[in-house]
Parts: structure tokens; C-alpha cells; sequence
């Protein structure tokens, strides 16, 4: 006997029609989902009557099948944009670190013993040149062996001057000519030229290589002398001990005359020196080291920091800066003073007032953009010990490079572990092979751009600069003469009005400003506009689409394989058969169909025309067997039945 589920499921079997996946071909199959889908431009396709109507329902379903994928397509690449918000709320703000350097970063009445050399050649070029003379002026000797040094420095890179569009240039340290070999790098517009009658350089070539050169010239006398003494200068700095260049540089007694925050006097104790390989004793002010960070809660000029500085014209060195005054950054607490890259020079004789806004950013990491949030997934050491930004990565990076290419490291970048600067006495070959660096570094070469990215979160205090005549004229005597006597014991000199600064840096408001960037899409949100664009172009569900993917992939693939399947069974039958000599059975459950010439038309057969049907010629099919006519026999379908129905019955 059968279990009862069982025959429910054979009932089920022997009622319903093949269909679906049962179908025998994906013709069939593709019709039956036309007919029973939920989808109406599928269906008005098979049941529309006439070739016209169903090829512009065809049409009209894969018009809106296209639409639907290019609006889902879209949806998809705009999953990962984000859109900013701008929040604007106003309260106490944190005071920024205020970082200030003399443009002159060291006394030059200090670094005559060191630059003695440097300077008498500097000056011999200009009279050699320009007919550029002192007079004959003494020239300072050191104890130290700088001089020595220098001298045979000076003779393997000296200053040139081209001839007319020749390779022959007049050596500066001999006067005589020398034939010039090597690519030639025009620095003022970082174009390669064959050199004009105008042009001032040096060559520099490679320590191993006398014969790999380079040589840089410049239009302007002007660059071409204070890049060569810059090129020679750094080469002695990179000597001197750190302790001896900080007593060369300005102490905070020699910077800062007057100082006031919040309205309160304050003094150096309020200032953190650190020292700047280009710009000496720097002096940042809130720097937070202490653990304390200043805050304001009024804005304007009175409630911000206001200090005049001594900027000691008289003792800038005439070779390495041409302006006066003095630099400052602002920047957070824990971020790095690039002050020779984004500082903002302040006038001597004038008071200066920098008011800030205050904005905090932050963007979205990955995958929304290509920024880091701390910098520890950059394969780039940071040697700076702040906060990551863009500029320590790519400083960091070329320094790396620099001493794995060339054996130390950069003077104006901090030193890597176990690395030292570049000198002449142990690196003879570091001036070129920092030019080529460099010049790789610029063309971004080196790779260091490509790795470097932006931080997601950053400050930045938007600053505006105004001037004023300071002191005025009918102030000057008296302020000078009072900050001559503060300072008198200091100085040891009468101020004069282009040796000071007037600055001031304050809040303009106290607004801060948020701008973030949050996920412009959702997972729900991307859902419903898939919902959306399915209802509206083929009225279609979620159901509708997991019916999509069993037809077209589950249920197609299913009887491909299983033709391919049946193919191989009727091949490896065959292969039997031929191999024992026997024919094909007539028994053979595999058979073939065919078309019948007389259904010639869609519709299908009447009883008659079905009865002119012509049977197959080869193993035709059984005939339906006579009825049984006790099967005729008449059933009411009605549990009662009306008298006058019975009495006909009888009869």
C-alpha cells in the first residue's frame, strides 16, 4: 500500500501539466513564464494576436528591461557618493598655536666665522659679473677648518657665466673659460635649453661619473647667486652642531619686545622654542606642551594675541634672504609649522591683523574617498612626531628617498634613524645626486604623490590680513623711545621703526564651522529605488525578480544540461549498439517528434480537422480504445432532482 503523502503527490503529478522547469525545451519553458508571470509586457507578448502588436510589446519590453538596468546601474555608482553638511555653532574656541620666525634665521654677526669663505666668493662674483665692489674689507678667519673645506668646494662647483650659444662658460674661481659638458636644466622655468649669453649656473656632476653632468642656469644673476650660496650654505649648516645653532639663532629676549593675550600681559614663558633647519629659533605660542591649551570666548583684536617684534634688520645676511620681516603660521597644537611652505611674512613698520575663522572638516574614508584617517595604513615613516597631514607624508618620503639614494639625508628635513646629513667631507657626490632626486621628486617620479594622501579629519584657520601704518607719526617718538628704554640693557642700540612688527591674531568670530561629509545613499534607501524602478517600468517585485533569476538561470541551465545529458546517453546507446551489431529496438522509449503538415495555423485543430490528421508512417501510435458503455451510463451531478426530470427518465 502507498503512504498517503505519497499519493497525494503522485494525484498532484498525474493532474497538473508539464511546466516549468519539467519543460522539455527552452522554448517551452520560456512560454510557460510569459503566460504565468506577474509581468505584464511578458504576457501581452505570447497572447497578443498578429505579428505587429507583438513585436511593439517586444519592444516595449526590452525598452523598459534597458531602462531598468541603466537606473539600477546608476544607483549602484552613486551608492558611494556622500554629500556635505555644513553645521555653524557658536561658542568658546580653543585658541590655535601661533608659530613665529625671524625671516633672517641667524645672526649674521654670529656666522661670519663659518661663511667667511662662502661670503668672499659670493663677493668676488658680483665684482667679476656685475663690476660689483666693497672695497677691500677684512675677511674673518675661523679656528675651525670651514675655510679649508670651503675652498676646495667652491673649486669643484663654482659659479659660470655662458658664452653666446656655445658650450664654453668663464669659471668664476680661476676667470678662465672651460668647456661645459652635461644636460642643461634652465631653473627659472624648469626648461631644457642650450644655455643663452645672459645665463648663470653651476655644474654639478656625478662624484663617480665625471663625465655624467648636469648643469643649472638661471636668466636672473639675482637666483643664480643666492641658489649657489644656498647650495654652499647648507653644506656648512649641515656641519654645525644643533646646540651651536641654536645659540647662533634668536633667543626670545632678541624676538618678542611686548606680548598680550585676552586682554592679559603675558611673556617667553608663553612660548615653546623649537628650531627650524631654514628659519633658526622659531617660538610658537600655545603650543600646549605643558598640557594646556588657551582659549577665547570673545572675538575681535583686543581679546586675540598681540606682540611686537625685534626684527634686527641690521644683522640679516645680505646673500641668503632679500626681505625683511618676519613669518608665522597657525596651525593646531599637534600638527607640524611648515612655515617655509605655507607661513605668511609680516612687515617690518607696519602693524599687521590676521583674523581667523575656524573650520573643522572632516570626509568619509574609504570607500567613499581615497583619504586616511591616522596615516598607519601609509607605508611612509613619519618623521616629523605630529599628526599625519599630506605634507609631513610627502616630506618624509622624499627624505627616505634621499637617504637611500644618496646616502644621507636632506638638510631641511628631520633626520631618519641612524641616517646623518649631507656634507661635502663624507658625502661628496649628495649635491648631485639631489638635484636628480629633486627633479624626479617634482615630476612625481619618485612615487611619493601616489602613496601620500589626504587626512580625513583637519583644522584650518581661514586668516585675513590687514595693514596699518604702525607706530604713526605722531606716535613714533615717544613709543620708540619707551621700548628703547624696556629693552635698553638688550639691545644696547635706538630702536628704529624698520627693525619692529606690530602683529595681532584674533578671532573675527567665534562661529565654528563643521563641514562633514555623511553617506549620501543607505542600503534601504538603494532597495526601495531598486523597488521603484522595477514598479514603474514592468510592474515587478522582489518575487518578481527571484522568479526571474529561477527561470532564466536555475530552470534554463537545468534542461540544457539535462538535453546534453540525454544527447550523451543516446550517443554512448548508440556506440553500444554499433559495437554488438544490433539495430535499433522498436521498443525504444526515445523518439523523435514531428511536424504535422497539416496544422498550419496557430489555432488549434477542430474535431474534424483533427480527424484528417494523418498518422506517422514508422511505429504508429495505439488507438483509443472503444468506450466501455457502462461508463455512458448517466450520473446526476444533483443530490436532488426534480419529479418531472425522474418521470422522463422512466420513460
Amino acid at each position: 500500500a502507498m503512504a498517503p503523502g505519497k499519493k497525494i503527490t503522485a494525484r498532484i503529478k498525474r493532474t497538473l501539466p508539464v511546466k516549468g522547469p519539467q519543460a522539455p525545451t527552452l522554448s517551452e519553458l520560456m512560454r510557460w513564464y510569459c503566460l504565468n508571470t506577474n509581468t505584464h509586457g511578458c504576457r501581452r507578448i505570447v497572447v497578443s494576436r498578429g505579428r505587429l502588436r507583438r513585436f511593439i510589446w517586444i519592444l516595449l519590453t526590452l525598452s523598459a528591461v534597458g531602462l531598468i538596468l541603466w537606473q539600477c546601474a546608476e544607483l549602484l555608482l552613486n551608492y558611494y557618493s556622500a554629500s556635505v553638511s555644513v553645521t555653524v555653532q557658536f561658542q568658546k574656541l580653543p585658541f590655535p598655536a601661533v608659530t613665529i620666525c625671524n625671516i633672517n634665521p641667524y645672526k649674521y654677526s654670529s656666522m661670519k666665522d663659518y661663511l667667511s669663505e662662502l661670503d668672499k666668493e659670493t663677493k668676488k662674483a658680483l665684482e667679476t659679473f656685475y663690476g660689483f665692489s666693497e672695497g677691500k674689507s677684512k675677511v674673518r678667519r675661523s679656528v675651525n677648518e670651514w675655510n679649508s673645506t670651503g675652498n676646495d668646494f667652491f673649486k669643484q662647483i663654482p659659479l659660470l657665466k655662458f658664452e653666446d650659444f656655445s658650450k664654453t662658460a668663464t669659471d668664476l674661481h680661476s676667470g678662465q673659460k672651460r668647456k661645459i659638458e652635461g644636460s642643461v636644466f634652465h631653473k627659472d622655468s624648469s626648461i631644457v635649453n642650450s644655455g643663452d649669453s645672459n645665463d648663470i649656473g653651476f655644474q654639478l656632476c656625478d662624484a663617480n661619473n665625471s663625465s655624467d653632468c648636469a648643469l643649472y642656469t638661471f636668466s636672473s644673476g639675482v637666483n643664480a647667486i643666492q641658489e649657489w650660496y644656498k647650495l654652499h650654505y647648507m653644506n656648512i649648516m649641515a656641519q654645525i652642531p644643533l646646540e651651536t645653532k641654536e645659540k647662533l639663532s634668536y633667543s626670545a629676549d632678541d624676538l618678542l619686545l611686548t606680548c598680550f593675550f585676552d586682554g592679559l600681559s603675558c611673556d617667553k614663558r608663553h612660548f615653546t622654542r623649537f628650531h627650524h633647519p631654514l628659519h633658526g629659533n622659531c617660538y610658537t605660542f600655545n603650543s600646549g606642551e605643558n598640557g594646556t591649551i588657551l582659549s577665547t570666548s570673545t572675538g575681535g583684536s583686543e581679546y586675540g594675541l598681540q606682540v611686537v617684534l625685534y626684527i634686527d634688520e641690521a644683522d640679516y645676511n645680505p646673500f641668503l634672504v632679500t626681505s625683511t620681516g618676519a613669518k608665522i603660521i597657525v596651525h593646531d597644537q599637534n600638527e607640524y609649522p611648515f612655515i617655509e611652505d605655507i607661513g605668511t611674512e609680516i612687515e617690518t613698520a607696519v602693524a599687521t591683523s590676521i583674523g581667523m575663522h575656524f573650520t573643522r572638516s572632516r570626509k568619509l574614508s574609504k570607500p567613499y574617498s581615497d583619504c586616511t584617517e591616522t596615516g598607519a595604513d601609509i607605508p611612509v615613516e613619519n618623521l616629523y612626531n605630529k599628526s599625519y597631514s599630506l605634507q609631513i607624508c610627502l616630506h618624509s618620503c622624499f627624505q627616505k628617498a634621499m637617504v637611500d639614494s644618496c646616502g644621507c639625508a636632506q638638510y631641511a628635513q628631520p633626520l631618519p634613524a641612524g641616517a646623518e646629513y649631507c656634507n661635502y667631507k663624507k658625502n661628496p657626490n649628495w649635491m648631485y645626486c639631489y638635484y636628480r632626486l629633486h627633479e624626479k621628486f617634482v615630476k612625481e617620479q619618485l612615487g611619493c604623490q601616489q602613496i601620500c594622501k589626504d587626512a580625513c579629519s583637519f583644522k584650518e584657520w581661514a586668516l585675513t590680513t590687514s595693514i596699518a601704518q604702525w607706530p604713526s607719526t605722531a606716535s613714533e617718538d615717544w613709543m620708540l623711545r619707551v621700548l628703547s628704554w624696556d629693552k635698553g640693557q638688550k639691545i644696547n642700540k635706538k630702536l628704529n621703526k624698520t627693525d619692529l612688527a606690530n602683529l595681532m591674531v584674533f578671532y573675527k568670530d567665534l562661529n565654528e564651522r563643521f563641514i562633514s561629509e555623511n553617506p549620501a545613499n543607505t542600503l534601504v534607501i538603494l532597495l526601495s529605488n531598486f523597488g521603484g524602478q522595477l514598479g514603474l517600468w514592468m510592474s515587478c517585485s522582489v518575487v518578481c525578480v527571484i522568479e526571474i533569476v529561477e527561470v532564466f538561470f536555475i530552470d534554463s541551465l537545468s534542461i540544457v544540461m539535462r538535453r546534453q545529458w540525454q544527447k550523451a546517453k543516446k550517443w554512448w546507446n548508440d556506440r553500444k549498439r554499433d559495437r554488438s551489431g544490433k539495430g535499433p529496438q522498436a521498443g525504444d522509449p526515445e523518439r523523435q517528434g514531428h511536424d504535422n503538415p497539416v496544422c498550419i495555423d496557430e489555432d488549434l485543430p477542430t474535431f474534424n480537422t483533427a480527424l484528417r490528421l494523418p498518422l506517422p508512417q514508422d511505429n504508429p501510435l495505439p488507438r483509443t480504445p472503444p468506450p466501455n458503455y457502462s461508463t455512458l451510463r448517466l450520473e446526476t451531478a444533483f443530490t436532488e432532482q426534480l419529479p418531472d426530470t425522474l418521470e422522463v427518465g422512466q420513460h
